[in-house]
């Protein structure tokens, strides 16, 4: 779980970097470090494990093809492990389809190779500034109000940033998920762009045209059993963008 965010932290972020490639990992690790973070280094995913058991690690920046386990399965096992660690994957590939599989597996941004190693810098920065920091536990993060936010039964507890289902049961939300879900239950019952989800959810660090934001609905339809054909939470408005549905009660 990121602890801080840089420039105003008690610690330093802890990065991972796991590629296959020791000149990407070594090029990444001397300017990360330059920058100001701690960097640990894996070249696959049997390291990693080591390294995420061992060290209190912030946020990884992960190859997606790899020997062995490639990113996506890792990322894929992490996340049904319940691990809401950021991860930012790192891929050559180009198709859209293939970074969109990476979003929806659970990574909380990518970027393409090659790439400008300050717009890795900036994307990590952007990524840890809507983590969820360790003191976040002991203070709400939400300015006014209450604490919990009650939905069609759904509670969104804004200070431990866990979402509880009408039968109790207690859902751990990724970064990512938790800065949407935020966005809509703040803003109930009225359309919202994209645009405005952007600048709402991720402080409109995406690309233009960035298709995260639709990937990002689609997984949390999925933690609010919200039918993707016919959803009822989270509506589809055509040309317009989202319509969260439900009445919200801070409590």
């Amino acid at each position: 779980m990121a602890r801080a965010i840089l420039g105003a932290m008690n610690t330093t972020p802890h990065i991972l970097v796991v590629d296959d490639d020791h000149e990407i990992r070594d090029l990444l690790a001397r300017f990360l470090a330059k920058h100001g973070l701690h960097v640990s280094t894996a070249r696959d995913g049997a390291e990693m494990t080591k390294l995420l058991d061992a060290h209190g690690i912030d946020l990884v920046v992960l190859d997606l093809m790899m020997p062995g386990e490639d990113g996506l399965s890792l990322t894929r096992r992490l996340r049904a492990q319940g691990c809401t660690l950021p991860i930012i994957m790192l891929t050559a590939m180009a198709e859209d389809t293939d970074r969109i599989v990476g979003l929806e597996v659970g990574a909380d941004d990518y970027l393409p190779k090659p790439f400008n190693p300050r717009e890795l810098l900036a994307r990590i920065k952007a990524v840890l500034r809507r983590a969820p920091a360790e003191s976040d536990t002991a203070a709400p993060t939400s300015g006014g109000g209450g604490h919990r936010l009650r939905f069609d039964g759904w509670v969104l507890d804004m200070a431990t940033r866990d979402l509880t289902d009408p039968d109790g049961v207690v859902l751990t939300l990724s970064a990512g998920e938790f800065d949407l879900l935020r966005a809509f239950v703040e803003h109930p019952r009225r359309v919202l762009s994209r645009d405005q989800l952007l600048d709402l959810a991720r402080g409109r660090q995406a690309i233009p045209f960035d298709r995260s934001i639709d990937i990002q609905v689609s997984r949390l339809r999925r933690k609010l059993n919200d039918d993707p054909k016919e959803p009822q939470l989270i509506k589809t408005v055509r040309g317009g963008g989202y319509l969260f549905t439900p009445d919200v009660v801070r409590s």
